[in-house]
């Protein structure tokens, strides 16, 4: 079957050169965009998209990790309505603010870890980590512990492509072209995956490794310089890597023996997709300090993000100062009360549905069925938890050698035949990503690891062609 898109084959349609022409993506691949363009995706219904000619296509990535309660949902397009024609928007500041602002920054504490009471609203996950960064700067300078700026991030980790939160990100090649990381301010360690341990970690017990490169780290900045430490509880566009057990739990720890800010950026682990609304403390032990949140908070049917931050910090960042009495951060759409609306709505349909007790039923399922793939040559392994799985693919698994995108785009290919077999996966380096809508049930994974098998054994094919 050919590896071109539907774009590639069929006729360019108006709306496809109105997007070629005029939409700037993101994330674009200048190499391939002006030929093939984007294929335009019209309409969807729970786990299910289909593009402008109908065609319908397995959605293995829930939009980007977001779509949580799954596409089409009639209860939320009506609440969108009924509020829009309410209120959509007046702004937050100066005292001013709105019932479903109100609401669910109320709901957030209630689901939240105990001492995270307070709430500040964005549109999507960088703009959350931003705030959480600025928050952790303030705070300290409050306490006169001016020196306390750096951030401690780890490689792989992703946290946004705003200036800031791509700088916090550790994957190298997205810094390419923009000056990044920010030199000075921002610090990498190594990322907790095990099945790419540094050569270092060889031979010794890999949590111990990942804790004391840690506290090297911390000391080897001054803890007097050091404000926060950021880290997704599992890495997601990074590959979706699980850290040894007890690790989130020991790096936390080790956080308050140096009076360093713990922020968990929970973008796409919260709202269902480990079975859990919060997973730092309900799955791995952990209370952070700061908590960041966005997609599934809104099952991505508008632009929400936020930033919880614990009483203490609150105190101390709340205290009436001399020189400026304000907190001098806030965007226009702050607390938008569409976008809270579609927050408290997307929540309570979880709640009532029982989404999360459905990902904690059928997420061992998932597992267990996907790992079946690991019986072909080029599958290395199958790792994740729940509703957030990768695959990792190797030219040979002795030696764990990696495909050269530049003569075998491996996942690359993967995604091509998976969507010419009628389902969307998501290919980010040597790893294929799943992140689907909870809606999601045994005959959808079935559906979807029949489609990713057969994807396999495509290219197990070409790859004998090619003689490689």
């Amino acid at each position: 079957m050919s590896l071109n898109s539907s774009t590639d084959t069929d006729k360019k349609t108006e709306l496809w050169r109105k997007d070629k022409d005029h939409f700037f993506h993101p994330y674009t691949d200048f190499s391939k965009f002006d030929s093939q363009g984007s294929t335009i995706y019209s309409s969807g219904k729970d786990h299910f998209i289909y593009d402008e000619d109908g065609t319908r296509y397995l959605d293995g990535i829930a939009g980007l990790w977001c779509v949580n309660i799954g596409h089409g949902n009639k209860e939320m397009a009506d609440h969108i309505a009924e509020q829009a024609a309410k209120l959509a928007y007046y702004n937050t500041f100066g005292g001013a603010s709105s019932p479903p602002a109100a609401r669910l920054a109320e709901k957030l504490a209630a689901i939240a870890p105990a001492t995270l009471n307070k709430t500040f609203f964005g549109t999507g996950g960088s703009m959350a980590n931003d705030t959480a960064i600025k928050i952790a700067h303030y705070y300290f300078n409050q306490l006169g512990k001016t020196t306390k700026k750096k951030i401690i991030s780890r490689n792989l980790g992703y946290h946004g492509s705003t200036y800031l939160a791509h700088a916090l990100t550790g994957i190298e090649s997205t810094h390419i072209g923009f000056d990044l990381p920010i030199e000075g301010l921002i610090h990498h360690v190594s990322a907790p995956y095990p099945y790419r341990k540094p050569p270092a970690a060889e031979g010794i017990d890999f949590c111990d490794f990942l804790v004391n490169e840690l506290e090297r780290t911390i000391l080897e900045l001054g803890a007097e310089n050091v404000a926060a430490f950021i880290a997704e509880p599992i890495m997601g566009a990074g590959g979706v890597i699980v850290p040894p057990e007890l690790y989130n739990k020991r790096t936390w720890e080790l956080c308050k023996k140096y009076e360093v800010l713990y922020i968990a950026d929970e973008v796409v682990t919260a709202f269902g997709r480990l079975g859990h609304m919060i997973a730092s403390e309900a799955v791995f032990g952990v209370v952070p300090d700061i908590l960041v949140l966005a997609k599934g908070i809104s099952s991505g049917y508008v632009p929400l993000g936020a930033t919880m931050i614990s009483d203490t910090i609150y105190e101390v960042i709340s205290a009436p100062k001399d020189a400026n009495p304000y907190f001098t951060h806030g965007f226009t759409y702050s607390g938008h009360a569409l976008s809270c609306a579609v927050g408290l709505k997307n929540i309570e349909i979880m709640e009532r549905e029982g989404f999360c007790q459905h990902v904690r039923e059928h997420g061992p399922y998932f597992e267990e069925r996907l790992r079946v793939l690991e019986k072909y040559p080029i599958v290395a392994e199958v790792r994740g938890s729940h509703f957030m799985l990768g695959i990792e693919f190797v030219v040979d698994k002795k030696t764990k050698t990696a495909f050269d995108p530049d003569v075998f785009d491996v996942t690359d290919r993967i995604f091509k035949h998976c969507k010419n077999l009628g389902a969307i996966v998501r290919p980010v380096g040597p790893v294929v990503v799943l992140s689907p809508p909870l809606t999601f049930d045994r005959e959808a994974i079935d559906l979807l690891v029949e489609i990713l098998s057969r994807a396999i054994e495509q290219v197990l094919l070409e790859l004998k062609e090619m003689g490689i």
